[in-house]
């Protein structure tokens, strides 16, 4: 296969910028895409050449398939990248984009309809002899056998879309009673979505933590592990911290969930990046959850501990080359955290939030990485994703890694939004998440200890006193000056009894 000399990127903001960055190393031209409102966006003139994609819905830019390999083909691409959402996981348009003649950057079409549906890949996990989370995953969707599959499973159990993520179209029944009420539930989300209302039943793990394994093969049957990150501390399922490598998982441990992991890969001949995602137990034992086929929006912390670009390593899979290492020389080195910055209120329920950015912080803490698709002055709409950056950092150890993480989030502000800075600060320096205490329900079971401390009055009158009194010392002490101090620190010291 030729080497490739020209990417589209079918994607926008900070995975553009990261496919970019990359390519220029390789010595490999860029094409990227933005719709009439990012024109101001860093990625819409961030590659060699760049095309508008208009506006209107997601369906008529982003999504829109024909369009974007029309582009590709007329700007002379080669190859096409999909980041991660958007098309990544569309086997019709990896079909499409080979059809052109162009090179997909990503695995076969046939994997990512395997692999994508959780219903036929839980069949073929079990076929392999992988764990997987007892469950239902047949066809049959009428609700009374829908409940006594559930009660076969035992209660609680999650009721999942067959199609799809993000934790669109998931409930998790604890008594019978609430079962058709989630159900419908589940499966109108679902259809809203995925335009796919079917659903799969799974045994709900109480106190799980969200395991998975990256890997890399390439064309020539040679697949790899590139070790495990833990992405347990979510809201609404949604990812919100990440780490590598787990505070939980023992050298024996992992040594059992990669070689599961290799046992997919080879056993569904996959090519290029993916991961494997897990669900561990109090009890030590794993289970297959799903495979996503593309890159993960937390890729970075697994490059800091093993000092490898996945985007390099896909681009050389794609283009026919073998992975330019054997197992034994892959390494983890360090600890690395990853945290991701919403435009969001979490102390209003993680209510998004719009606006112009005035301004974004830089940090010169040492390796520390910030991941952004915005530059000052730009503004962030409902039109995308809430995600305005991920910052990652990297210590000799999981403590010093959090520690350069917080220091750092203290520089990284987005003045003019509401953000999660100051709620994923309070993630970082709570006891629990340093002793490693990080299962799914790390959100819910600390909610308390993580809600926003307000200063009580006496708190207050206290910080206004101190400032006056600060204020009146580098003014001079005077008679006239002391009484007036006093004067107002017994009004505010009575502050804290009204």
């Amino acid at each position: 296969m030729k080497k490739i000399t020209k990417i589209l990127i079918a994607n926008r903001g900070e995975i553009a910028l990261r496919v970019i960055s990359t390519a220029r190393e390789m010595g490999i031209k860029t094409v990227t895409l933005y719709t009439d409102e990012e024109i101001k966006l860093p990625h819409a003139t961030a590659g060699d050449e760049s095309f508008n994609l208009g506006s209107g819905a997601l369906k008529e830019t982003y999504l829109n398939q024909e369009k974007i390999i029309e582009i590709a083909r007329s700007c002379g691409a080669d190859a096409v990248h999909p980041g991660y959402g958007f098309l990544s996981e569309k086997s019709s348009f990896a079909k499409k984009v080979r059809e052109a003649g162009l090179i997909f950057i990503g695995p076969s079409p046939e994997s990512i309809d395997l692999m994508g549906d959780k219903k036929t890949s839980k069949i073929k996990i079990q076929e392999l002899g992988v764990p997987s989370i007892p469950g239902y995953h047949g066809d049959n969707q009428e609700i009374g056998h829908l409940v006594k599959e559930a009660k076969k499973i035992g209660l609680p159990v999650l009721i999942k879309a067959s199609a799809g993520g993000g934790g669109k179209g998931m409930r998790i029944v604890y008594e019978e009673s609430e079962f058709q009420s989630a159900l419908e539930g589940a499966k109108r989300e679902a259809l809203n979505a995925f335009g796919d209302e079917t659903v799969l039943l799974e045994k709900y793990i109480t106190s799980p933590r969200h395991i998975e394994i990256q890997v890399m093969s390439d064309q020539h049957g040679n697949h790899f592990h590139l070790f495990e990150r833990e992405c347990s501390i979510q809201r609404r399922y949604q990812k919100i911290v990440e780490e590598s490598p787990s505070p939980a998982v023992t050298p024996e441990l992992r040594k059992k969930m990669t070689e599961a992991a290799i046992k997919i890969t080879s056993g569904i001949n996959y090519e290029g990046a993916g991961t494997i995602e897990l669900i561990l137990d109090t009890d030590g034992r794993f289970y297959f959850l799903e495979m996503n086929t593309r890159l993960q929006v937390e890729h970075p912390v697994t490059e800091m501990v093993t000092g490898l670009d996945l985007v390099r390593l896909q681009i050389i899979v794609a283009q026919g080359d073998k992975l330019p290492f054997t197992q034994n020389d892959l390494k983890q080195r360090g600890h690395a955290i990853e945290v991701r910055l919403y435009a969001e209120d979490p102390d209003n329920g993680f209510l998004p939030s719009i606006g112009t950015i005035k301004k974004i912080g830089k940090t010169t803490v040492r390796d520390t990485r910030l991941d952004c698709g915005y530059v000052d002055g730009n503004a962030v709409t409902i039109s995308f994703d809430p995600m305005l950056a991920k910052l990652i950092s990297w210590g000799e150890s999981r403590e010093v890694a959090a520690q350069k993480l917080n220091l750092a989030l203290n520089d990284i502000l987005f003045l003019g939004l509401k953000t999660n800075r100051d709620y994923l600060k309070r993630i970082l320096t709570l006891p629990e998440f340093h002793k490693g205490a990080t299962y799914t329900h790390f959100v819910k079971t600390y909610e308390d200890k993580l809600k926003k401390k307000v200063p009580t009055k006496e708190q207050t009158a206290m910080a206004v006193a101190a400032f006056l009194l600060k204020k009146d010392s580098a003014a001079g002490t005077s008679t006239q000056t002391t009484t007036k101090t006093n004067n107002v620190w017994e009004g505010l010291t009575g502050f804290r009894n009204i």
